[in-house]
């Protein structure tokens, strides 16, 4: 069975960090693969609104996930706080791609609990169609890459 590998860009914009609450657990104990999925919509929404935009409004357009890849590399556990790393990159006319690097800190050592890669599209949500990602929402999502 094929596995997926992603490859995470040398530098990422933007950090967040999130609490795992008791209700991000599942039956085993962990986090829950949905959670980390939430987890990526949530880091997601923080790195667009760091920059002065929503999934609705993207310089005037709304976007979509158009598809997900996660390796999950680490449990996370009930008071774990992750820190998670976002940057987009490898844009097209109408798409690019977000990546996520989670990690937690234990006994002093970062471990990294997933890595993600999210594909993005413009979409006119008044027209129920792909749209070109504007020039301008490129230049400000791929500032500062220093983290």
């Amino acid at each position: 069975m094929a596995r997926i590998k992603i490859d995470l860009p040398a530098a990422f914009t933007f950090s967040t960090s999130i609490d795992i609450r008791i209700s991000d657990l599942n039956y085993g104990g962990h986090v829950g693969n949905d959670t980390i999925l939430s987890l990526l919509h949530e880091a997601r929404v923080r790195f667009l609104k760091h920059h002065g935009y929503s999934e609705l409004n993207l310089e005037g357009i709304g976007i979509i996930m158009g598809d997900v890849g996660i390796e999950y590399k680490a449990e996370g556990f009930y008071g774990d706080k992750l820190n998670i790393k976002v940057c987009a990159d490898e844009f097209t006319r109408v798409s690019f791609d977000m990546f996520y690097k989670i990690e937690k800190e234990h006994e002093g050592k970062n471990i990294v609990v997933a890595v993600a890669k999210t594909g993005i599209v413009g979409y006119d949500y008044s027209l129920k169609k792909v749209a070109a990602i504007p020039e301008k929402a490129k230049l400000t999502l791929t500032e500062n890459r220093s983290l």
